[in-house]
């Protein structure tokens, strides 16, 4: 979460449903994701570029918006030189070895990578950690110039221009009223996916790029695997069940049954397993130390717990709810979908009683009479209940430095219990001290050794994460059964 909200997405004249819809408000990206139309003036650097042609404006443009959603560029020279000879590699195996493309790296967890049409490719350290050797690396940058080549990004970006997508995505939330809470919750960028047909035409240019730059040419079937191995552990159910609304490279490259297979097909045209490169110690020691998750900087999730050192303060959600946070708010969802959070950060007037705040309209349906005044560990806070079609709302505004903290509670049912389980999540609202603020470390790949004697189960143990057996799993391509080899290098999550 970010220092400033800007008030213009909550104007009064927006209803309480138009209010729950508006994080999925995104303007297509010409790639394989949208980036949100973000109210707020960004200045942000513009990576460097292999092409030395001056950018266009609207390019500029998106790229801001890019970096201002996925936490601006990952610093990591030595990473970023790797990523760049592996696309130098691709580019000169390619059908269009005359396209000049740039790679920027996100500073981002979330499992993403798309291109714009003139061939600037994004790719998020998230997706770095998730790949377990260079060919897998591949096979996604190779994707991506496949969409490139068959100019599917443009013709996105020109279908974008000809319809009204925003309505659209706004309409299909609305006709579900299920998808309410879950779209406050779990609000990111929503992604425009590529048709199936182009989704198959750039996987099969992506495969024929990387097999023919000398990697393993199995290493997109591998790490489509991969990916839907991690949205099944971040669903915590079966991949049918998980999250529609959550914006990373799942959304808009769905890992089908089909497209694995397809993807196998391709594979095989060029070459058997274990032809080709992968490359995995090289890559491994590549991203040895690279940050793991949530940058501290922004403010970061361990269980119900969220920590922001930067800006000094932290507080527990209910039990049963799981955290996630993105640049424009702190999200949770309650197991079962039937509740959820937002804490977001505005600019209230210093003279305006927080109770006037929270019944002037930035919310419909406030129950007046429900407005209150009190205070949460020496803070200033009000709270206030609404009440719409199908959801009901508790509020909260807490004044902290010259910043309001709005906390909003979303039940399909606001029962006396879950009230007051609203109520203590807030009053764990506080200050951090000087010394829990310095305590609180970001987690790293850490590369490891495998030693005679150590099992997946050992060295599962050692990681700082959550399911710590079946991350260690996902993250090294492992299934329960495989036995670890003493010598082999394996990735680990540590602070």
């Amino acid at each position: 979460m970010r220092k400033r909200l800007s008030e213009r997405s909550w104007r009064k004249d927006r209803p309480w449903h138009a209010w729950l819809a508006v994080p999925l408000l995104a303007v297509v990206l010409a790639g394989c994701t949208q980036s949100p139309d973000t109210p707020r003036q960004v200045s942000l650097p513009i990576p460097r570029t292999i092409d030395r042609d001056a950018p266009a404006p609207a390019t500029v443009r998106e790229n801001a918006r890019i970096l201002a959603s996925y936490g601006g560029i990952y610093d990591n020279p030595q990473l970023q030189a790797e990523i760049e000879q592996t696309v130098a590699k691709l580019v000169a195996a390619s059908e269009r070895p005359d396209l000049k493309y740039q790679v920027t790296m996100l500073n981002s967890p979330a499992i993403n990578a798309f291109a714009l049409p003139n061939g600037h490719l994004y790719i998020s350290r998230g997706l770095v950690a998730l790949a377990a050797d260079k060919a897998e690396l591949a096979s996604v940058l190779a994707h991506e110039m496949g969409h490139v080549i068959a100019r599917h990004a443009a013709i996105r970006e020109e279908q974008a221009r000809q319809t009204a997508l925003v309505s659209q995505v706004v309409s299909e939330v609305l006709s579900d009223p299920n998808m309410g809470a879950l779209a406050l919750a779990k609000s990111r960028l929503t992604l425009a996916s590529f048709s199936r047909a182009q989704e198959f035409e750039a996987d099969g240019i992506g495969v024929g790029i990387s097999s023919r730059a000398g990697f393993d040419s199995f290493g997109a079937a591998r790490f489509l695997t991969a990916m839907q191995r991690n949205a099944d552990l971040k669903s915590g159910s079966k991949s049918q069940n998980a999250d529609p609304t959550v914006a990373d490279f799942m959304s808009s490259h769905p890992a089908t049954p089909e497209r694995v297979k397809n993807a196998l097909a391709n594979a095989r045209q060029f070459s058997g397993p274990g032809n080709g490169a992968r490359d995995r110690d090289a890559y491994l020691a590549s991203i040895d130390g690279m940050v793991y998750g949530e940058d501290p900087s922004e403010g970061f999730a361990r269980g119900r717990r969220f920590v922001h050192p930067k800006l000094g303060f932290t507080f527990v959600a209910p039990n049963h709810f799981s955290l996630d946070n993105t640049a424009q708010a702190v999200l949770g969802l309650k197991d079962g979908g039937d509740e959820a959070l937002r804490l977001d950060v505005v600019s209230v007037p210093a003279e305006q009683r927080l109770s006037d705040y929270l019944k002037s309209g930035w919310i419909d349906n406030v129950d007046a009479a429900s407005a209150e005044e009190f205070t949460v560990n020496g803070f200033p806070a009000a709270t206030a209940s609404a009440k719409g079609e199908r959801w009901s709302f508790r509020l909260f505004a807490v004044r902290f430095g010259s910043d309001v903290y709005r906390f909003i509670f979303a039940a399909r049912n606001l029962t006396t219990e879950n009230d007051r389980a609203f109520r203590e999540s807030v009053s764990s609202f506080r200050r951090m001290s000087l010394k829990e603020s310095a305590g609180v470390k970001p987690l790293h790949i850490r590369i490891v050794t495998v030693k005679p004697g150590d099992t997946i189960d050992k060295l599962a143990e050692r990681m700082a994460s959550d399911h710590k057996l079946n991350r260690f799993l996902l993250l090294n391509g492992f299934s329960a059964t495989d036995k670890l080899k003493p010598g082999e290098k394996v990735k680990l999550v540590m602070e």
